[in-house]
């Protein structure tokens, strides 16, 4: 699941901050799984609700499901116009945690109704009651609950605009549950106007309502029908120039908003859609600006919950530089390497996930562009590069595509390569069972033994032929393999064979 926020049942109210604070603490580990994909779930907001009566508090405290009669009997309480209307609607809450009384609430007939009714009252309290409700309505699975919501989605918005950070926020979430679950809600929003409330809405000065609309906008940007239906809305849009300022101010003004908008950028940059609106918006230098603060000034805090920041910020980087639209130069900063590998030495230990992300993001700058593969020697940051080839699988394949990326630059710079020395480095993947690493491995030794016919000969000298050899019988790599043994056939310095067949880097 993409990450929730649940909050426990207990009438305690905590400060504003601290409840933040708590509710990104229990969401951390469930919102890293957006790391490596993209995913949709939903989000609860549960710190001021009361308990039914007789339950305990804290989270974790489920009920169970109500018979039909009884949900009856709970809806006929909410409908009379009595003094305790209050306290029937926060045992309706309370039961709509289950999931099957949900089903068989929005079943009776004028129950979305009578909710609406309520959650448009003059009474403030009643209202919140209500949002409640229909908040946990929201949190259901099942698309016809999500769909018998369909007459509240105008309400919700209208109440965007509203006074109470705690009621805008609580409708943002409700909204954003909604989305996930129907196209038939995402389809209804549209034509309502949702883009332009989300403009009007996201220059509120309150962090809470910024991250909330963030989870929104991010649920909106991941449907199917994004690319086609709603990106170019939002593209049309202010929205893009608030997200880009929201990410850049995150480490000042707030990192969960933050963290959700670079997410956002993230879905709308790989959705296949041109990116000129937002690389007219300076998104190249703004992100790397982002990242170069990172490195440079990380908070006192940057243990928990930084990296889900850093990880779509290094994707965003990548997949613009990965167009091939001539934009690095917009990016041409020796400090952008030296931001890469801080931001590995710090985060690689306890979230090993960003040597890829990073990888990556290096892969893109090196693969057509000199000025990078020729920073990267001159800073002398090529050991620091090749001692990532143990972290992972993928992360082996992702350092000799790089070096592979510097090779192809020339004699030059395959000199600078054998100089480390790298052969010692190679010969042990040449032993490996992945043939994704052994390939990239022999692509990286032809280029250097196509311009540096010395490192040929040291190859020979350390035993490199026998595993070479070992090779020839792999249906994938025995072309490659065979090329290569004949390439240090030859005497030192003689014409190298033709090329064996490759493909280019592989960009994110």
């Amino acid at each position: 699941m993409w990450g929730r926020r649940q909050r426990g049942p207990g009438s305690c109210v905590l400060g504003a901050e601290e409840l933040r604070a708590r509710r990104r603490e229990r969401e951390a580990a469930l919102r890293k799984a957006r790391r490596q994909e993209q995913l949709v779930s939903k989000r609860l907001l549960r710190e001021d609700t009361t308990a039914e009566e007789g339950a305990q508090d804290g989270a974790g405290v489920e009920p169970g499901p109500l018979l039909e009669n009884e949900v009856l009997e709970l809806l006929r309480s909410v409908q009379k116009g009595s003094e305790d209307r209050k306290r029937s609607l926060g045992r309706l809450c309370w039961a709509l945690r289950n999931k099957e009384t949900r089903q068989k609430f929005v079943r009776l007939d004028g129950s979305i109704r009578t909710l609406i009714g309520l959650f448009t009252s003059s009474l403030a309290d009643v209202q919140m009651q209500a949002g409640r409700c229909l908040h946990e309505l929201s949190h259901s699975s099942d698309p016809a609950v999500a769909e018998a919501c369909l007459p509240v989605t105008s309400y919700l918005l209208t109440y965007l605009s509203g006074h109470s950070i705690e009621f805008t926020e609580l409708c943002l979430y409700t909204l954003g549950n909604l989305v996930v679950e129907s196209e038939a809600v995402r389809k209804q929003l549209l034509p309502q106007g949702i883009i332009p409330v989300l403009v009007s809405c996201i220059q509120s000065p309150h962090e809470a309502v910024l991250e909330g609309l963030g989870y929104v906008l991010s649920q909106l940007l991941q449907a199917k029908e994004a690319p086609t239906e709603i990106i170019p809305l939002v593209l049309a849009s202010a929205l893009p120039q608030h997200m880009l300022r929201l990410v850049c101010s995150g480490l000042k003004a707030g990192i969960g908003a933050a963290v959700e908008f670079a997410w956002c950028l993230h879905y709308i940059i790989c959705s296949q859609m041109p990116n000129t609106a937002l690389l007219s918006l300076g998104a190249l230098p703004a992100l790397t600006s982002v990242l170069l603060n990172l490195a440079s000034e990380p908070p006192p805090d940057a243990a928990e919950g930084l990296e889900l920041l850093v990880c779509p910020v290094l994707r965003c980087l990548s997949n613009l530089l990965a167009e091939g639209t001539g934009c690095e130069e917009q990016v041409q900063d020796e400090r952008l390497l030296v931001a890469i590998f801080l931001i590995l030495q710090s985060f690689l230990q306890k979230h090993p996930f960003i040597a890829q992300e990073c990888l990556w993001l290096l892969n893109n700058l090196t693969a057509h562009e000199p000025f990078f593969c020729s920073a990267l020697l001159s800073l002398d940051l090529l050991p620091a590069l090749l001692q990532l080839l143990p972290c992972s699988q993928m992360a082996t394949v992702l350092v000799l595509t790089v070096a592979c990326n510097i090779a192809a630059k020339g004699p030059a710079f395959c000199q600078q390569l054998h100089q480390q020395p790298a052969l010692p480095l190679l010969l042990p993947i040449l032993t490996l069972p992945d043939p994704e690493a052994v390939g990239q491995c022999l692509e990286l030794l032809h280029l250097l033994f196509l311009h540096c016919p010395e490192a040929a000969a040291d190859f020979i000298r350390q035993g490199g032929h026998r595993a070479l050899e070992q090779h020839q019988s792999t249906p994938e790599l025995q072309e490659r393999a065979r090329a290569l043994l004949d390439m240090v056939g030859h005497p030192l310095g003689s014409p190298p064979s033709p090329r064996p067949p490759s493909f280019p880097p592989p960009v994110l």
